[in-house]
């Protein structure tokens, strides 16, 4: 196991991202972010978009693992081979792909992108995000140094749970004792951090939960019971 790789052997990972149009989406919003999550105990970073890690890089000093969102359906996170060398030329310690069986939009298959990345940075470490276990069976087989549960739920391939897809991380846990598994995707709180660490994952990634106030705002606004209009006095 790479050394970057088995730091991460029970942490927590941060992921700073901010949707486009809203109010914290600017690079260096996302490195103050960043470093207040490292501040808190964030093992590493995962960050979106150039001018993210680059910020991002030069301001913590645990490892980032990059991705450049590019679209909106199908394949788009780091969905190139293009936009992987970009993200590693950017700064990124780690490089996150989506690790699906997906057709990508060069054509070239995951196992192909990674070899190609590879051909062009040697020393590359390459995160599968993952949407089913046959995925990840595919991105390990391909050479993927992590792998990664993140797109559980948003393919055709699983039902789309309220919280972690605990079932997925223990499939995935069971069938590939050797490579590092990470699970993301709706870690809602502490514990459900700990009940995804709980099925053998290498690593937990905590985004929206942490980092994503109007998300979490939304949460706490539908908690609550409807306003009640105080009634017109004559």
């Amino acid at each position: 196991m790479h050394p970057l790789v088995a730091e991460l052997t029970g942490r927590l990972v941060v992921s700073c991202q901010a949707y486009p149009g809203e109010p914290m989406r600017h690079p260096e919003t996302m490195a103050q972010l960043a470093e207040a999550a490292v501040q808190g105990g964030a093992a590493a970073i995962r960050a979106q978009g150039l001018a993210d890690i680059a910020q991002i890089c030069g301001r913590v000093d645990v490892p980032v693992i990059g991705l450049w969102k590019h679209g909106h359906d199908g394949v788009f996170i780091t969905p190139t081979l293009r936009h992987a060398r970009a993200v590693l030329d950017a700064g990124a310690d780690v490089v996150a792909l989506d690790g699906t069986r997906r057709a990508r939009p060069d054509g070239r298959t995951f196992a192909e992108t990674v070899a190609g990345l590879r051909a062009s940075h040697p020393d590359s470490l390459v995160m599968a995000d993952c949407g089913s276990l046959d995925d990840a069976l595919a991105a390990a087989e391909a050479g993927a140094d992590l792998v990664g549960t993140t797109l559980a739920g948003y393919t055709d391939e699983r039902p789309k749970t309220e919280g972690p897809d605990l079932e997925l991380l223990e499939a995935v846990v069971a069938a590939l004792p050797e490579v590092p598994v990470v699970a993301e995707g709706r870690i809602h709180s502490p514990a459900d951090a700990a009940a995804a660490l709980a099925t053998g994952a290498h690593c937990v990634v905590v985004g929206t939960a942490i980092t994503h106030p109007t998300t979490i705002t939304r949460w706490f606004a539908a908690a609550l019971p409807p306003s009640r209009e105080k009634p017109l006095t004559p």
